[in-house]
């Protein structure tokens, strides 16, 4: 009896250190997985995006994207879980494994398949950087409240347009751009027609820093003038509540102000940042359910609402804003090139081989319509309308098939109707953190310095950040740690 309880106990031992080794290698092969797909899908866009995507609200994320990570990552991690241990069990029937030796293998494998998945995230650099200080805000940073910022007498409205994914990498290779094509021909005339900065003696645009290579990232750095980091200090309900950005200076300025998107607002705290920055109404698919800019339910399982609903709404409500008294500031961001292939909608043609192609192609075409029903508007003469790409596309797969793997990205930006002369328009070298204090020069006000944020007026013709530091080094220092952004994600003063 002793040698069978023996056995028994040898056996369960025995099972117990199975089920554990397969459990590390299961979490072995899912960071491992999960890293690759975040990369092959995204690119390597820095630590800080993964940090908000896990910590972030993911309210009315794309379906298409929760689908592509269960195929592209959590399943080929299952698989490699469930061969690794039918391996482990073949090799054990055969030959017993000595239990030292099973510990060691899966160690060491999960160990590496660790390793390899932070360094595809960027962790690795991630946490090297955020035990170094930086001075760079305290030698750079420009407070907006602290700054003297004069608005003309009469007001100009704003309109901004974010252009999810828009980059100038969509011109001509005559042009500057990566495709054999020129996939965004109005942008590119709307671009020569008015002010377009410009990383060459073409139409060009702006590089995405550390912590603005995300829409929610690019949002912040494009109103406050800082990239968003994370930490896991801040307050998760609202996104830097410290930080004085666009919107809370025209708010102070008496500007009724809307921000629209065609998806759930709520995803990645879009909404509550922006309320808790001045705006006073946000517009997404669930209020144009309210409003009937689009049938009750209607959920395209893209993002929402395709951009061709987006524009007619936006176009009620931009109406309605002009009707009042008060100058106003109307943001949208539209989201059918997102990735990772764009939503086709029932305009898209089939011009192009790629769908993606296809995709940026009506893009083009309709924000051409709606900028043309902007400028018949009454209200155009006062208004200054900024067209910009949010961040680089992250449908990396497109651009290594069009433009190759070594053609630098640029961002899209365009500025309509603008008040101020521009000292240079090319050969410049700029970045996100430039649009804010640009923005309001645009819009006829002064600054003094010509520096908000970490940003510089472009109209100014002084050197950015960009162009004092170099890309990488100024992303280095964007990545390090500084005891002055307690200020922005906590509102400590």
């Amino acid at each position: 009896m002793e040698d069978v309880s023996v056995k028994k106990q040898k056996n369960q031992k025995r099972s117990i250190l199975y089920i554990t080794c397969f459990v590390i290698c299961g979490v072995g092969f899912l960071c491992f997985f999960s890293a690759w797909w975040y990369a092959r899908t995204y690119g390597r866009i820095g630590f800080d995006s993964v940090m908000f995507t896990l910590t972030g609200n993911l309210n009315g994320v794309n379906v298409e994207h929760l689908l592509g990570y269960l195929v592209g990552g959590a399943l080929p991690a299952l698989i490699a879980t469930v061969l690794f241990g039918f391996g482990l069990y073949l090799v054990d029937r055969k030959r017993k494994i000595n239990s030292s030796l099973l510990k060691i293998v899966t160690s060491v494998l999960s160990v590496c398949l660790v390793i390899h998945a932070a360094w595809n995230v960027g962790l690795a650099e991630y946490l090297v950087q955020s035990i170094q200080t930086t001075s760079l805000y305290e030698e750079h940073y420009i407070d907006p409240d602290e700054a003297t910022i004069t608005f003309p007498e009469e007001k100009r409205n704003l309109v901004y347009i974010l252009l999810e994914s828009m980059e100038v990498s969509y011109l001509s290779r005559e042009q500057g751009g990566g495709m054999e094509k020129n996939l965004i021909p109005e942008l590119y005339s709307l671009a020569q027609s008015h002010v377009n900065f410009s990383h060459n003696s073409d139409v060009g645009g702006f590089r995405d820093v550390t912590g603005t290579t995300w829409t929610m990232g690019a949002l912040v750095a494009q109103s406050g003038g800082i990239p968003l980091k994370v930490s896991g200090s801040e307050d998760k309900a609202v996104i830097l509540p410290g930080l004085t950005t666009l919107s809370d200076i025209l708010h102070a300025q008496g500007y009724r102000q809307a921000f629209m998107v065609g998806s759930d607002a709520d995803f990645g705290g879009r909404k509550s940042y922006f309320l808790a920055h001045g705006v006073d109404a946000v517009y997404d698919l669930y209020t144009a359910w309210e409003d009937g800019a689009v049938e009750q339910g209607y959920n395209n399982q893209f993002w929402g609402m395709e951009d061709s609903q987006l524009y007619t709404y936006a176009k009620e409500k931009l109406t309605e804003l002009a009707r009042g008294s008060q100058p106003f500031a109307f943001t949208m961001l539209t989201v059918d090139t997102h990735s990772p292939s764009g939503y086709v909608c029932t305009g898209c043609g089939t011009a192009h081989e790629e769908a993606y192609a296809n995709v940026i192609s009506c893009a083009d075409r309709q924000i051409a319509d709606f900028v043309a029903w902007i400028q018949n508007q009454p209200f155009y003469d006062n208004t200054t309308v900024v067209i910009v790409g949010d961040h680089s596309s992250m449908n990396n797969g497109f651009f290594d098939r069009n433009a190759g793997s070594g053609y630098t990205r640029h961002i899209y930006n365009c500025f309509l109707n603008a008040v101020a002369e521009p000292a240079k328009t090319q050969e410049r070298q700029f970045s996100t953190l430039d649009l804010l204090p640009t923005t309001l020069t645009a819009m006829g006000c002064t600054i003094e310095g010509s520096r908000l944020g970490l940003g510089t007026d472009l109209f100014s013709g002084n050197p950015t950040l960009l162009e004092e530091y170099g890309y990488e080094s100024l992303c280095d220092e964007l990545n390090k740690r500084t005891d002055h952004y307690d200020t922005f994600l906590q509102g400590l003063g």
